[in-house]
């Protein structure tokens, strides 16, 4: 393929990855819906509940439409439901409102998820496709990192902060009609094995039992620190809710640079041990949460779990492959519907929280997922450092 044609191909799949962030500003989100309709932690957090419990219902069939379908058009399935999740709030802005447009978020991203991976390996192969997934997580990651930014400026100057949904939208409608006029040659998919019965039969296994709640463990973490860590400086500082929202933004500039580093790193590095430094990051991370509480302190913690977190979904779901490299279909399916920790930890942080009247109640969940991640990790210490 040459440089140009190439260039017209990969650019509206990065756009695509760009798209794949949006779901990120749910955190951002949450936080600004709360102080809008007086809702309590517990309940605000049910709205990051709403897009990630579509990743257990979601995932596995997808597998079979893209066999149906292709890849290119279940790619843009999902991004026309992701531009539709964005314009709710721009016609009604309610809590009710805002609970579908959560809801076709999570409909739109699990698809895509799944669906724009196997794309990219209709592009290139070998030694590239590595590279190629990669950089677009790094994209994806910028689409992450700016959503509070955009969300604080539109409260600032506009006293709108729901700016950032319209401006989204257009970008997602901008990526369907890149990938809607871009041909892309898809090979056979074969989706033989990766059904429900077939993808939760391989929970059998200890390794792919130990590695789905690692990916549950992972994502709850990730949109965890994503809606506490301005609540936290917000309660223990006493910053406003803009102020408070840019902890948000040092999360994923730090997630962005570890995805952009752990390329290199892991091309360099054993997996195992970087996977390990990792979670001794967040471990690390954690105890400063409890330990202090002034401003820079906190935002030195939010960028060691962002930098901690960037890479330990693609290492879990490679190691995962390579475990079972016969049925891949179905692992992939299986550790996709793992993103349902997104889902679960968000109402137990806000639980945690109301019960004890602090934010420190939902750290210490946090803490929880990143014990069970240093507890995997030892106990699959020796397939990890193969």
């Amino acid at each position: 393929m040459s440089g140009k044609k190439f260039s017209a191909v990969i650019i509206p799949v990065m756009l695509s990855f760009f798209a794949m962030g949006f779901v990120d500003l749910v955190g951002t989100a949450t936080n600004y819906i709360k102080a809008d309709f007086g809702l309590s932690d517990a309940f605000a957090n049910l709205c990051t509940t709403m897009v990630f419990f579509w990743f257990l219902i979601v995932s596995i069939p997808t597998g079979a439409l893209m066999n149906r379908i292709g890849r290119r058009k279940t790619t843009l399935l999902s991004l026309g439901v992701t531009a539709l999740a964005l314009l709710v709030p721009v016609f009604n802005y309610s809590a009710v409102s805002m609970i579908l447009s959560f809801c076709l978020l999570g409909i739109g991203n699990a698809i895509m998820q799944v669906s724009l991976n196997p794309l990219v390996a209709n592009i290139v192969s070998g030694d590239r496709l590595a590279s190629t997934m990669t950089f677009g997580q790094f994209v994806k990651a910028i689409a992450s990192f700016i959503a509070p930014l955009i969300a604080s400026w539109g409260a600032a100057q506009f006293e709108n902060w729901r700016v950032m949904f319209p401006i989204f939208a257009g970008v997602a409608v901008l990526a369907v009609a890149c990938l809607g006029f871009t041909r892309i040659r898809e090979e056979e998919y074969d989706s033989s094995g990766a059904g429900f019965k077939a993808s939760f039969s391989l929970l059998r296994d200890k390794f792919i039992l130990l590695s789905f709640f690692g990916i549950m463990c992972h994502v709850g973490i990730d949109v965890g620190t994503n809606v506490t860590a301005p609540k936290l400086l917000m309660e223990s500082v006493g910053m406003s809710l803009n102020d408070a929202a840019f902890a948000t933004s040092i999360y994923f500039l730090f997630r962005t640079i570890g995805c952009f580093s752990g390329s290199f790193i892991l091309a360099r590095w054993n997996s195992g041990k970087f996977f390990l430094l990792s979670v001794l990051c967040m471990v690390a991370a954690m105890v400063g949460l409890f330990t202090f509480s002034s401003m820079i302190p906190v935002y030195v913690c939010v960028g060691l779990i962002g930098f901690g977190n960037s890479n330990v979904f693609s290492i879990i779901f490679a190691k995962s492959l390579l475990k079972v490299p016969e049925r891949q279909n179905a692992v992939s399916g299986l550790m996709i519907a793992g993103l349902i920790g997104g889902a679960v930890f968000p109402p137990v942080m806000g639980l945690f929280s109301d019960m004890l009247g602090t934010q420190l109640g939902a750290v210490a969940v946090m803490s929880a997922g990143v014990a069970y991640l240093l507890c995997m990790y030892f106990s699959l210490r020796k397939t990890y450092n193969e």
